[in-house]
């Protein structure tokens, strides 16, 4: 049924070419939206620039000081339940300003890495590879539209819910304007800047995802080429040796890729790791003490898509790192034995660097893995447990 929406979720027949970065066509209709790319006209591109520092400026810098200002002028009136609401959306704003920045300045970088995807794809010419890559670029589009509906429905589960109860659910300031006696004009306002700053987290969040999913369709297909290497008879010792130095290209080519996206994703996975474990632990306090139902689904969805910030990307990740492991195992089982020195001295010194995993890691820091990723998750638990221990809940009560 999403299909009939959104057509590209869908895999194209190999009738229709497709190409790598037809994976980012969803991700970068929403990224252009907020001036995160150029345009196509270069007339426009003045106008687009005012509009790229105006939407910046107000959701990136703006929102997160109007929502620390209502903390200043209204303190008295929150109540602990909102108080915790308010502080949790509040860090993670801080945290997506940052990881914004880290994506729009990685704009050049993400194009080159654009580049070398479109040479990788000129190495898929039958129609099985074709389909890999059919496959994966689906797959990608998929990602972007269902974190869309995961994302959008935080803020459909609470506007609605808050402004029926006559009660503000993000809690933040604007001049000139009472938010009680002008309850629906501030409401509306915050259900728009919200879901503003949710569309841009969103970007942070799939960008990476869907560029390493790529990484891993063209790894798989280096796989299967490493396989088939001198599995066709009749060719000369020179041609088998062509294909080898082809699929060293083409290694090459996805460490260039890899090596394009490193220093974009390298601080905005930083800066996630940084808050989830925080973040996280503000919501399960929130939920375990001061929560209705109502808010209490609202929380549980948000901690849901706190976590889906970091835990697709780290299992890709680790998978990537296996594949790596699996490529070398693919080469050392082809069919060398019986070819000449040249073909052989190559392999070895190929097989030498497919044996170097290919990894990211965050700020220079953190490895970008499950295993990181659910040490950060437990310093979540460690703020729960303190807050029992010390009966602070009850205090806040």
């Amino acid at each position: 049924m999403l299909s009939k929406f959104f057509p590209h979720i869908k895999e194209k027949p190999l009738s229709e070419r497709v190409k790598s970065r037809d994976a980012f066509i969803y991700l970068d209709r929403v990224m252009w939206s907020f001036g995160w790319t150029e345009p196509e006209n270069k007339r426009w591109i003045l106008p687009y620039k005012l509009w790229l520092a105006f939407v910046n400026i107000v959701i990136l810098i703006l929102l997160p000081i109007s929502i620390s200002i209502e903390y200043l002028h209204r303190f008295k009136t929150f109540s602990a339940g909102e108080f915790l609401s308010s502080l949790e959306i509040g860090v993670n704003v801080y945290g997506s300003s940052f990881k914004s920045a880290f994506t729009l300045i990685g704009f050049k970088k993400r194009q080159e890495a654009k580049v070398l995807l479109d040479q990788l794809d000129k190495r898929c010419l039958s129609d099985k590879e074709r389909s890999t890559v059919h496959r994966y670029v689906a797959m990608g589009n998929f990602f972007d539209i269902l974190y869309h509906i995961f994302y959008s429905t935080f803020v459909v589960m609470n506007f609605p819910y808050f402004l029926l109860e006559r009660r503000h659910a993000w809690r933040m300031y604007f001049p000139y304007i009472d938010s009680d006696e002008q309850f629906y004009i501030s409401s509306i306002a915050e259900c728009f800047l919200m879901t503003a700053a949710i569309y841009m987290e969103l970007c942070t969040d799939v960008c990476p995802l869907i560029s390493m999913l790529m990484a891993r369709c063209h790894i798989s297909l280096l796989k299967q080429r490493l396989r088939n290497l001198r599995s066709k008879p009749g060719r000369t010792e020179d041609e088998y040796l062509e294909e080898l130095t082809e699929c060293i290209r083409d290694h090459r080519l996805l460490l260039d890729y890899v090596d394009a996206l490193r220093p974009v994703f390298s601080g905005t996975i930083f800066v996630q790791f940084l808050l989830i474990g925080t973040v996280l632990g503000l919501s399960m306090i929130n939920l375990m003490f001061f929560s209705t139902f109502w808010t209490g689904v609202a929380t549980c969805l948000f901690m849901f898509d706190v976590s889906m910030e970091t835990f697709p990307f780290c299992y890709l990740c680790n998978m990537i790192i296996d594949d790596c492991q699996e490529m070398s195992n693919c080469l050392f089982q082809s069919d060398w034995t019986s070819a000449d020195r040249r073909y052989k001295s190559t392999l070895v010194y190929f097989l030498h660097n497919l044996q170097q995993p290919i990894t990211l890691t965050a700020g220079g820091v953190f490895p970008i893995s499950m295993q990181t990723n659910l040490a950060m998750v437990k310093l979540a638990f460690s703020v729960v447990a303190v807050i029992k221990q010390f009966n602070l809940a009850e205090r806040f009560q």
